[in-house]
């Protein structure tokens, strides 16, 4: 499919970014285009790949649609990365949320109908279903608008996949416990009652290039996802990793957390489809015929929502969670 293709990868520096090039250099593309704001998280990237041919570096910001148009240039699929992820972040500068989850997302779409791009690929998250914080909020408007793209342009197609979180990534609690484990502090955390999906970075992309494959535009791809009690997530990793034992601090719920989270809503669930034994389909609620004839033969999900809470990992289930991710090593 990228055989000879030119790729665009905005906020393509990070640990997302850098699985997702090194999976897309195996097919032989034309060129992959990096596009970010950070000078110094290029040039490691750069000497990290190294300088491989295929690989352009561009600087600039999505908040600023000249720069994200002239990147577009000639490309052929575009994997829109670039966000302000931090929920306590968004929470304190909304307005710089907005700018570039919204706004950057919006320049997205209107550069890639006008370089006739023949898909775009949106990286959102499960803050996004039934969002209490600002940053659920700015990736559900995302959504929204990459999914009401479609109907815009006869040319690209816009997809959406939704990910948990991702083992080792920028903000990943578990190198923050093991941190914390290994030099015999507290381990902190925010309420002993949360629970989270996981996947790794791995999966995340193996989900983000199906989706790119599969999809015909206008569709949500989910990964089937295990999730885990955060307390249980530490007793695994104190077992494994403390000398002694370890104490858990408990320090309240930060601005804009939830307890649990969502993948699939309630209101999502009767326009969900199985399409394997990995991932879902979300539909819109008024799919276009295309969109009907390619998935309504499919099983419909069984579930009233997805919900962290419903689908708990064991402890050994964790601990190969782990060990897989190369956390235990």
């Amino acid at each position: 499919m990228y055989e000879g293709k030119t790729i665009l990868v905005t906020g393509g520096t990070g640990s997302w970014g850098q699985e997702l090039t090194k999976k897309l250099l195996a097919q032989s593309p034309k060129e992959i285009r990096i596009f970010s704001r950070n000078e110094f998280l290029q040039v490691n990237m750069k000497r990290l790949f190294d300088h491989h041919e295929a690989l352009k570096f561009v600087i600039g910001d999505v908040r600023d649609y000249q720069s994200v148009n002239d990147a577009m240039q000639n490309v052929d699929y575009v994997f829109h990365l670039a966000a302000l992820k931090h929920v306590p972040v968004c929470e304190f500068q909304p307005g710089e949320a907005l700018k570039t989850n919204v706004s950057g997302t919006e320049n997205i779409i209107r550069a890639s109908i006008s370089n006739r791009v023949k898909k775009v690929i949106d990286v959102s998250t499960d803050k996004a279903v039934e969002p209490v914080n600002f940053y659920g909020m700015t990736k559900s408007f995302g959504e929204k608008l990459m999914i009401r793209a479609n109907d815009n342009s006869d040319s690209t197609r816009f997809v959406c996949i939704r990910g948990g979180n991702v083992l080792g990534t920028n903000g990943s609690v578990v190198p923050i416990f093991k941190k914390q484990i290994l030099e015999n502090k507290d381990v902190t955390l925010t309420s002993k009652a949360m629970t989270r999906f996981f996947l790794s970075v791995s999966e995340a992309i193996d989900l983000l290039l199906k989706a790119s494959e599969a999809a015909i535009g206008g569709e949500i791809f989910v990964m089937k996802m295990n999730a885990c009690r955060i307390t249980d997530l530490i007793h695994v990793l104190s077992k494994q990793l403390a000398a002694n034992s370890i104490s858990i601090k408990e320090i309240g719920i930060r601005p804009g957390e939830k307890l649990h989270e969502v993948l699939v809503s309630s209101y999502e669930a009767p326009h969900t489809f199985k399409y394997s034994n990995q991932y879902y389909v979300i539909l819109p609620t008024h799919p276009s015929n295309n969109l009907l004839k390619q998935y309504q033969h499919l099983p419909k999900a069984t579930f009233k929502q997805y919900q962290s809470d419903d689908f708990l990992m064991s402890a050994n289930e964790i601990t190969d969670m782990l060990k897989h991710g190369g956390f235990l090593a």
